[in-house]
């Protein structure tokens, strides 16, 4: 089993009724197969050498028919229970997947493939039903049937009973060489089609500054070439399918013909009457047909495992850097303080922000400068809690001089009490209230047509309707959205990230304005400034520099 089967067998409850239920319907249908054919020997032998007639093989036939119905109703059984079972699972990993993501920041989600996310959650997850529905119960009667039928068949036959015993176990070994064949060409084709799906959710979110530069023409052939990829991969995969269900289908077919062989001749010399070599006759061919039908579930199912794999491999990632401590400072009259602060990212050779010290009081806005890269967007990643620093440590300094390490605070509560404006707001559907009253969830309509009078959007209708990420509106009045949405807040401390960035002056100046009003009543702002006239409205201008990695920055 591979470390996926482990995870989805291993939630409890849902595990003991997924393989009581596999297990008891395999059972049973492990006993209904040995009566329908018992029932079909006797039957047979009955009219071609008994001379019975309808009457007197009604009986028989009667118990046939209820055999059959039975085999029927416990298929339909063992796909609704499996069906219901696989419901909850596919509900569970989709809360645990999208609670973890979440938790893991916004931070995470923007260097994490969102296409990919998307298609895990949604079609991904979604492949697990044939897992559960066919490729489950189908396991639990591949390991009853053959024990059963070979039992039965060594008080009726002690040679055909040896021939399936070892025979049956061929099956397996030819299913695992296939499965190891499969695994890498399974492991391309869901890369390929993750590739495709971030390409398409990337050009489709960016198909209007793409046909706005005349670009969009020259994704189609990127989107051609990935698609061909997958094209290729899942033709591919197929053709191991098929490969392995020809292997399969040969391999029981071989061996059903030596059981065959050996109760012909036996009937032909008289060593066995017609009623046991019937018998023997119709049930070998049970013991190997869970193991073919596996074969092919195996590979129906191994979409969804895939996904499982890599949604557990999402939700046992690393949580956020961050303590338990409930106890939040107060940083009105206090200060924040930044230490020595160097952040070196995963893959990079550099610490950017290197050894950077400063400390923002209340009333007061200071402004990291820098060329791009130098960390400054780090640093507010730092202060957030998103990114824990190599070196130095951030930290709130109390009025009376007591001072707490962020990496103390219990993250989501001390993320909850900061305001933090990144370089792309993100705006959900719906109204633009809506989107600024997210911090705010009672804030009033008059608080919200104030909030977003203040950044130079009172000609903007509260109540319009807004597409995906704020679509219907320009990059530079998302961006006035979001400061709306943090000075909404009202929160000690004030993160901003490239507020002014892509405005005209007129808009410029407005927001500046509304974030030195903020200041004056209280909150300590930390701002990124690139355009002059945002350094100019802070009190301390701080230059934010990069350096080689060194080992004492680690």
């Amino acid at each position: 089993m591979t470390p996926a089967d482990r995870r989805l067998l291993a939630s409890g409850r849902i595990a003991i009724v997924a393989l009581a239920a596999a297990i008891a319907l395999g059972a049973l249908s492990a006993a209904l197969a040995v009566a329908q054919a018992w029932l079909l020997a006797r039957s047979i032998s009955g009219a071609f050498l008994g001379g019975k007639g309808l009457p007197e093989l009604a009986p028989s036939l009667v118990a046939l028919a209820a055999v059959l119905a039975g085999r029927a109703v416990l298929g339909w059984a063992a796909e609704i229970v499996a069906q219901r079972i696989s419901g909850v699972v596919k509900s569970d990993l989709r809360r645990r997947l999208l609670a973890r993501a979440v938790a893991l920041g916004p931070r995470w989600a923007s260097e994490a493939r969102s296409g990919e996310i998307v298609l895990l959650a949604t079609r991904g997850l979604d492949a697990l039903d044939g897992y559960f529905a066919r490729y489950l119960p189908q396991l639990a009667l591949a390991a009853i049937v053959p024990i059963v039928v070979v039992a039965c068949l060594a008080t009726a036959d002690l040679v055909a009973a040896l021939t399936v015993l070892l025979t049956v176990p061929l099956i397996p070994v030819f299913m695992v060489l296939v499965g190891r064949m499969s695994a890498s060409r399974r492991r391309r084709r869901w890369s390929a089609l993750s590739r495709l799906a971030h390409r398409f959710l990337d050009v489709v979110a960016g198909l209007p500054t793409l046909r706005a530069y005349g670009r969009a023409d020259a994704q189609v052939a990127i989107l051609r070439r990935v698609t061909d990829a997958y094209r290729v991969e899942t033709m591919g995969t197929l053709r191991v399918a098929f490969l392995s269900a020809l292997v399969l289908e040969l391999l029981a077919t071989i061996s059903v013909a030596l059981v065959a062989v050996g109760i012909g001749l036996r009937l032909a010399t008289g060593g066995m009457t017609l009623e046991v070599g019937l018998f023997a006759l119709v049930l070998a061919p049970e013991a190997y047909l869970p193991l073919r039908r596996l074969g092919a579930e195996f590979h129906a199912s191994e979409e969804g495992l895939t996904a499982a794999a890599k949604a557990f491999e999402i939700i046992d990632a690393p949580p956020l850097p961050g303590g338990t401590r409930t106890a939040m400072p107060d940083l009105r009259g206090g200060r924040l303080v930044i230490d020595g602060v160097s952040v070196v990212q995963p893959g990079r050779d550099v610490a950017a922000p290197a050894g950077l010290s400063l400390d923002v009081r209340p009333g007061e806005v200071v402004a990291l400068t820098g060329p791009s890269g130098a960390g400054k967007s780090t640093l507010l990643a730092a202060v957030l809690g998103l990114v824990e620093p190599s070196a130095g440590r951030i930290a709130v300094e109390a009025a009376d001089g007591t001072a707490i390490d962020v990496r103390e605070l219990d993250g989501d509560l001390w993320r909850a009490g900061v305001a933090w404006v990144p370089q792309g707001p993100f705006l959900v559907p719906g109204s633009v209230a809506d989107n600024v009253r997210l911090v705010a969830p009672d804030a009033s309509d008059d608080a919200i047509a104030a909030a977003l009078a203040d950044v130079g959007l009172g000609d903007v209708d509260p109540g319009r309707i807004l597409g995906e990420r704020g679509a219907g509106l320009s990059s530079g009045q998302r961006r006035r959205i979001g400061v709306a949405r943090a000075l909404l807040r009202g929160s000690p401390l004030l993160l901003l990230d490239e507020p002014t960035a892509g405005l005209d002056e007129v808009a410029e100046a407005a927001v500046l304005a509304a974030v030195a009003r903020a200041a004056r009543d209280g909150a300590a702002v930390l701002l990124v400034a690139h355009r002059p006239a945002a350094a100019a409205l802070a009190d301390r201008a701080v230059p934010v520099a990069w350096a080689a990695f060194a080992e004492g920055a680690a």
